[in-house]
């Protein structure tokens, strides 16, 4: 069987498993989310009853375009911004520190006990004064809060009196210097403009132009012909020097000139070489009549090397004749692109000139416009600075408030409930976050890796005897049915035939593992199997006090050679088929007693007389006993509490103990409350619980667990 810890499954659960996980944990942290809630809801009560009540007194201000008087002749110049960011910038000027600190000198607030103590008194007050604009509107509301009725009234109504006045003034200052500033600009673009104008009549004069528009005509329609002249010439030109070109290729080749397609054109040429032709026709018809000798012949051919000679001649005038033409145009071609050139220095040079002159003709353009303007807006100020209209006026004045605003009792008591529910659920999650205990099967087999074998339910007594000998005294109990439970997932387990000599541990004391080896070997006694109890706990022992069994001959006796015979150790119980083995006086070399052979050799004894030999280890995390009876056994049954040992604690424990090759059975959850705290978590094994209870308490015979008798007196097997 493969020991090693398993990695948490990467699958999630479905939304309802979801859901009864988030339910599972606000049960768990019920009190802690009471006591938020309470705690939250209470302070609202205090806050609510004992605060002191705040007046809260409102006016109305109107705010219009600035379209009236002197504003609407300044638009383009000064203001020229959007109807919302005007807004917005009034209702922050509302609240500007400079208002404020004329709203304290005016009202004499720094003497107010609300902002006397304030290190920060325009801080203080701006905090209790509200601009609330009305939405699609240009209201806005002007609201301010005091103790006092009467001091809330003074301080909006103030507030608004001295903002209409600041406003009104600025407009006047604003009017007055834009007039000023048009008049002195006014005077700087008339200097401008007469010096643009100077400037282009000094350039015109300079160049002797009255316009460049008509030059540039002129010049631009010369360089155009200019142009096109070279064009044609150079087109004409390349077509000659490839016919030149390939003149000069078909001499070179030895053809002959005459049969060069463009002197063949020559009329001259082309008459030679039909004389030729009929020359060369009557010679041939005589060659077979007369022999070189005759007259006839001889003449014949003398005509046709005399025409042929002609036609040499005339072929090489028309070749030459035809080069004469290609240097021709290569001189027509300089000539053009001579004139080109001119033509385009001559464009460049307006070009230039032009430039300048459009430089000098758009300042001067612009400095007459600029100065129009300047003209005009002077005109329109000079008119309306005697006109200054106000755009903003008050609607409502504020009244003396009847009822305070804060604190809004009912608002309280509801934020502090609904907040304190918001913040306990937080709370709870975030504990619960914060709590990796050991709790469920889940966590067992994803963060532990190892098989579940059970829950065993709390037991309610404290007595040692009660609770070791649960399963014995109390049958009908819902722990002894965890037991049961326990002892049929050992005999399902892999290999459970192997399994004779079984340890039991747990990660740290007090987890509940002699209780769960004491009980698992009477339920495992109960199916008539012969069974032996060994308390292998040498430091800490308490297999003795579950079974009232005193005396110093032990365990311990028998690996330190004290005691020879097994019979010598072993004590008889009531419950049939179990026996056990006490650890008699705790040694002083507990480990080296449980390393030796002796401990190898009574496990083998043990194991030819017993089906089964439990044995009460002590914990992983406390010495390495465990470690050592572990490996001696077939298997051990880990034994963890319920909500105690932290996930990462546990897999170290399990960790140590598959390092040391000792096989473990699978894990057994202990002390959970089903009935109380853990009901919550486990409620479907509350009912498998009552359901068991109720079927021991019908059947016939069975009796209640305090009618099943206390256990004798064990006694002790002689050897």
């Amino acid at each position: 069987m493969d020991n090693s810890i398993r990695p948490a499954p990467q699958g999630g659960t479905d939304d309802a498993g979801k859901f009864r996980q988030y339910w599972h944990v606000l049960l768990e942290r019920r009190w802690l989310i009471v006591f938020v809630v309470v705690t939250c809801l209470a302070a609202g009560f205090i806050y609510a009853f004992r605060a002191t009540p705040i007046y809260e007194a409102g006016a109305r201000l109107q705010i219009d375009p600035e379209s009236a008087g002197v504003l609407a002749i300044r638009e383009g110049i000064t203001i020229n911004s959007k109807d919302q960011e005007y807004l917005q910038t009034q209702y922050r000027n509302l609240q500007s520190r400079t208002l404020i600190e004329k709203v304290i000198q005016k009202l004499k607030l720094d003497e107010d006990p609300r902002y006397k103590e304030s290190t920060d008194r325009n801080e203080a007050l701006n905090r209790d004064i509200i601009v609330e604009p009305i939405r699609l509107t240009r209201i806005v509301l002007v609201k301010a809060r005091h103790p006092v009725p009467t001091r809330a009234r003074d301080i909006a109504n103030t507030l608004l009196d001295l903002f209409l006045a600041d406003n009104q003034d600025q407009k006047s200052f604003r009017a007055l210097s834009g007039l000023r500033l048009l008049k002195q600009e006014q005077n700087t673009q008339e200097k401008e403009l007469l010096a643009a104008i100077q400037a282009l009549q000094d350039y015109r004069a300079q160049h002797g132009a009255v316009s460049l528009d008509q030059d540039v005509n002129v010049v631009y329609s010369g360089y155009r012909q200019a142009k096109e002249a070279y064009e044609v010439q150079r087109i004409r030109s390349e077509g000659l020097l490839r016919l030149a070109d390939e003149a000069q290729r078909w001499k070179a080749a030895g053809k002959d000139i005459a049969d060069f397609p463009e002197v063949a054109k020559d009329a001259l040429v082309s008459q030679f070489k039909s004389s030729l032709g009929n020359s060369m026709s009557l010679f041939s018809s005589i060659t077979n009549r007369y022999g070189p000798k005759h007259q006839e012949y001889q003449a014949r051919a003398s005509a046709v090397a005399s025409d042929r000679l002609k036609l040499e001649a005339e072929a090489l005038r028309a070749f030459n004749s035809m080069q004469a033409a290609v240097d021709l145009e290569k001189a027509n071609l300089e000539g053009a692109r001579a004139k080109a050139l001119e033509a385009e220095k001559e464009v460049t040079k307006l070009n230039e000139l032009k430039v300048a002159y459009d430089v000098l003709l758009q300042k001067k353009a612009r400095a007459e416009a600029m100065f129009n303007v300047i003209i005009a807006k002077t005109k329109e100020y000079d008119l309306g600075s005697k006109d200054v209209l106000q755009n903003m006026r008050i609607v409502d004045q504020a009244d003396v408030p009847a009822k305070p605003v804060k604190p809004n009792k009912p608002l309280v008591i509801v934020g502090s409930l609904a907040g304190g529910i918001v913040f306990a659920l937080a709370l709870a999650f975030f504990v619960n976050f914060l709590d990796d205990s050991v709790k469920s099967q889940e966590d067992v087999e994803a963060y532990l890796g190892l098989p579940f074998l059970g829950y065993i339910p709390n037991i309610k007594s404290t007595s040692v005897v009660e609770r070791d000998l649960q399963a014995h005294r109390h049958p009908t109990s819902g722990a002894a049915e965890g037991f049961r439970t326990l002892r049929a997932s050992v005999s399902l387990a892999r290999n459970a035939e192997r399994l004779r000599n079984i340890g039991v541990s747990s990660t740290i004391p007090s987890e509940g593992k002699s209780l769960v080896a004491s009980n698992f070997a009477i339920v495992t006694a109960q199916t008539g199997l012969k069974t032996l109890l060994v308390d292998a706990d040498l430091r800490r022992p308490s297999v003795h006090k579950a079974f009232q069994i005193q005396g110093p001959i032990g365990l311990s006796a028998y690996l330190s050679e004290r005691v020879n015979s097994l019979d010598e150790i072993v004590h008889a119980t009531e419950v049939p088929n179990l026996d056990v083995v006490c650890c008699g006086s705790t040694p002083s070399n507990p480990s080296e007693l449980i390393s030796s052979k002796r401990m190898l050799q009574f496990l083998e004894e043990a194991s030819t007389r017993y089906d089964r030999v439990i044995l009460d280890c002590p914990p992983v995390s406390a010495v390495a006993d465990p470690l050592v009876v572990g490996a001696m056994c077939d298997g051990l049954i880990f034994v963890t509490k319920f909500n105690k040992i932290r996930r990462e604690h546990a897999r170290r424990s399990v960790q140590r103990i598959t390092d040391a090759g000792i096989h473990v059975v699978g894990l057994v959850l202990n002390d959970i409350d089903f009935e109380g705290r853990d009901s919550y978590y486990y409620s479907y094994h509350y009912y498998q619980n009552r359901y068991y209870a109720s079927h021991y308490r019908t059947r016939p015979g069975s009796g209640s667990s305090s009618d099943t008798g206390k256990m004798a007196k064990p006694t002790e097997k002689k050897g």
